[in-house]
């Protein structure tokens, strides 16, 4: 684990991310430097596990995190398709084993949970976003025309603070 303790944020909303082998990272944010309004496009390719942990959990999200990770292998995963996003495009992820594992984070967290956290999880990576309707849906028919699944692992979670905008990197799991 990788801890970034060192903040000038320290009450910023906590984020989680499973993290991107690096041939789907590359692809992934070159997808989506390339296709994201450059005047918006903040941070680079990731997959959103929770949104909002509260900042004062810090520790206790550490301590699961770490828990979850120790041991474990790195997790199969593989783009699966495109969905509209209604403004943007994002590639459908299949990673039944990162299901199962943010399911159990999210019932050990739960009373520490956003409206949005609580919701239905559906992993995806986002490569377009806050552009018009049409656009989004042009998008996504052109990279339809050309798709092919896209395999990968996840060798562990990121965990960020939100900094309204960027986010600044707070601790890092491996799995084994």
């Amino acid at each position: 684990m990788t801890d970034h303790r060192a903040t000038l944020h320290p009450h910023a909303p906590l984020i989680l991310t499973a993290t991107l082998n690096k041939p789907a990272f590359a692809f992934f944010d070159t997808m989506r430097r390339r296709h994201f309004p450059p005047e918006r496009n903040q941070l680079s390719a990731h997959l959103t596990l929770f949104h909002a942990l509260p900042p004062s959990q810090y520790e206790d999200i550490v301590s699961r995190c770490r828990m979850v990770t120790r041991g474990e292998r790195a997790i199969e995963a593989e783009a699966t398709g495109l969905f509209n996003l209604g403004k943007g495009v994002a590639y459908r992820v299949h990673a039944p084993a990162l299901e199962r594992l943010r399911a159990g984070l999210a019932e050990a967290w739960l009373p520490l949970l956003s409206a949005q956290d609580r919701g239905g999880f559906a992993a995806h990576v986002t490569i377009q976003n806050k552009v018009e309707p049409e656009a989004a849906k042009a998008l996504l028919a052109d990279l339809r025309a050309t798709f092919a699944p896209v395999r990968f692992t996840i060798p562990g979670l990121a965990l960020w603070r939100y900094i309204g905008g960027p986010w600044e990197a707070a601790a890092s799991f491996a799995f084994r």
